[in-house]
């Protein structure tokens, strides 16, 4: 006999979604599990993990039942709880905007550097006062970040999309930061002079397969940029050349290192530099000049 939903423990709960997000296919069934219970409940995850025989209440059992549903469609975490962590930020994020990946945090790290160092790695620090341009901001992660941990720079985000656009400005709001968004392809709209460009743009190529929480719930126009992925980078790395930028930082897809690199030197950043993320994949080109 099933138990009534003030009875559900959080142990029963775990099991019978666990269940389920496997048949569904989902890569990581129960921590997504754990952490949407831990939501519903209003408590922190170490307390789904550390108290199984914990009782659910009633509203928090129906919670979790809606966002199980939800995951079980292959819906994003992040879309369900509607939030994503990003650096030191929590970002709203919703089906407008891609979700921020970890290694998106490798673009910051290489304008800033690490958190800790307080400088790029390399020795290529920002000086007070640069203005930084984060095209296809979506989010506005990257911007974001950026504005917070770099206070004393000016930083402005673009995106073709007014409803990404929608999402950045309102997290800036939220975290009361001074970042500047404008709407307009790439650089089009973006007036004055940059002292550094970044981007993630997208760079998936039109026939590659995704799994179905991209594919099916995340933006395309945020995702694939042609047969070879690059048709986005293609028209921004001569806009950004045609600027005063000693910088630009790009995000890109595995293999697309070689083809990209040539590019920054094509569009006058002689010196680039290729960085690796957590899985030894090379994720970020940097290309510098002397301005």
């Amino acid at each position: 006999m099933r138990r009534p939903l003030g009875q559900t423990s959080i142990r029963d709960a775990l099991d019978s979604a666990l269940i389920a997000l496997t048949a569904a296919g989902c890569e990581t069934p129960r921590l997504d599990a754990e952490v949407l219970l831990a939501a519903a409940m209003g408590v922190d995850r170490a307390v789904v993990v550390s108290d199984p025989a914990r009782p659910i209440e009633p509203d928090a059992a129906r919670r979790f039942m809606t966002y199980a549903a939800r995951r079980r469609e292959r819906e994003p975490v992040a879309y369900i709880l509607g939030r994503k962590g990003f650096r030191s930020i929590e970002l709203a994020v919703d089906p407008r905007v891609l979700i921020p990946r970890p290694e998106t945090e490798h673009v910051v790290e290489a304008v800033l550097g690490p958190a800790s160092a307080g400088g790029l790695a390399t020795g290529c620090r920002l000086a007070a006062g640069a203005r930084v341009c984060d095209v296809g901001t979506g989010s506005g992660a990257i911007a974001l970040a950026i504005a917070t941990e770099r206070p004393d720079l000016e930083v402005l985000g673009t995106d073709t999309s007014a409803e990404a656009l929608a999402v950045a400005r309102a997290n800036a709001r939220r975290l009361a930061l001074d970042v500047a968004f404008h709407h307009g392809d790439l650089l089009a709209d973006v007036a004055g002079p940059l002292d550094a460009i970044v981007s993630n743009p997208p760079y998936v190529e039109d026939r590659a397969v995704l799994a179905p929480e991209i594919a099916c719930h995340e933006p395309a126009l945020a995702l694939r940029a042609g047969p070879d992925g690059l048709d986005v980078v293609r028209r921004l790395l001569p806009a950004a050349g045609a600027t005063e930028a000693s910088l630009v930082v790009v995000e890109i897809g595995a293999g697309q290192a070689a083809a990209v690199g040539a590019l920054i030197r094509e569009a006058g950043f002689p010196d680039v530099e290729v960085l690796l993320d957590l899985a030894g994949i090379e994720r970020v080109l940097v290309g510098r000049r002397s301005g």
